[in-house]
């Protein structure tokens, strides 16, 4: 038995522990505080700690599929794309041996291209799904413009070596 009063109650008189106090209506009741979260689970109110795929469903990198196949396309020599991506161990080997004398940076293209490129955690690209058709056409259009102003650029440098002669000046001399 306790022997102090409960507030608002006139003098000490017993308090029976196993009844329980009468709420005083009268007053304001603070609001009813939500139910606890669950073990590992977020806050009431809060923002969930990600985006939670549905059953089945890839989880999306934070990483862009465009950002990503720019890098790679026109800063793949020196392996910035490696480096955009979390992998920065081949991102160093990438840069040091100039994308692997070009044949590196021409896979780590089409692999993004393909949508086989991950981030550091092994998650897929974000909007790959919505960019992978306009990216195939502009890579495609950007490689023929390359072969075609390649072939042009060849065909300049032969015409001129054809057209220009050399000179050749014998000086002889004259007795007098």
């Amino acid at each position: 038995m306790s022997t102090t009063p409960p507030e608002g109650t006139g003098p000490a008189e017993p308090v029976d522990p196993t009844s329980t106090p009468a709420h005083d209506l009268s007053k304001p009741q603070p609001p009813a505080a939500p139910p606890a979260p669950a073990y590992g689970s977020p806050a009431y109110g809060a923002p969930g700690y990600g985006a939670q795929p549905a059953y089945g469903a890839p989880a999306e990198s934070s990483k862009s599929f465009v950002a990503t196949w720019l890098l790679a396309w026109f800063l793949g020599v020196l392996g910035v794309d490696r480096f955009y991506l979390g992998k920065v161990g081949t991102g160093i080997l990438k840069l040091v041996t100039c994308g692997g004398l070009g044949i590196w940076a021409l896979v780590d293209l089409i692999l993004t291209l393909a949508g086989v490129q991950r981030d550091k955690a092994g998650l897929p690209l974000a909007g790959y799904q919505q960019h992978k058709k306009l990216a195939w056409i502009i890579t495609a259009i950007g490689f023929v413009i390359g072969l075609f102003g390649s072939a042009a650029n060849q065909a300049t440098i032969v015409d001129q070596l054809d057209t220009s002669s050399a000179v050749v000046v014998v000086v002889q001399d004259a007795a007098l």
